[in-house]
């Protein structure tokens, strides 16, 4: 019974942990990403993908690497954070256009960048938790 029961934690608090993160990458787009995707934005879509993979690439390593859900949750924080900081980085090696601009005209090569970026570094940042 205590296996189910910390299955079931686990399951709830990676399910809360994901929607966080989707939660605050939203916060950092001047637009809404659900307004955009009803208007069929592509690279917003792209974006979006990428942001939600690279999440979950990240919290799933630390539910992997963590027996401990505490452990979990921090190793995830950091690692979220070094995706945040990626992005921000990406943004001031571009220092020609805004991406958000970018993704609010459509601009589907800004987002598949943007969504290899995201994937990229999530998978570089995963290798880093323990």
């Amino acid at each position: 019974m205590t296996i189910v029961l910390n299955l079931v934690v686990s399951v709830l608090v990676i399910i809360v942990l994901q929607l966080l993160g989707m939660f605050v990458f939203s916060l950092m787009t001047p637009f809404k990403d659900v307004e955009e995707l009803k208007k069929g934005n592509v690279a917003v879509g792209l974006a979006l993908g990428g942001k939600f993979i690279s999440t979950a690439l990240i919290l799933g390593v630390a539910a992997y690497t963590n027996t401990n859900i505490w452990f979990m949750m921090l190793w995830f924080a950091v690692g979220y954070v070094c995706l945040i900081a990626a992005y921000w980085l990406f943004e001031l090696m571009t220092p020609s256009f805004r991406i958000s601009e970018q993704l609010l005209k459509g601009n589907v090569a800004v987002g598949i960048m943007l969504f290899s970026v995201y994937l990229g570094f999530s998978f570089a940042i995963s290798s880093l938790i323990i």
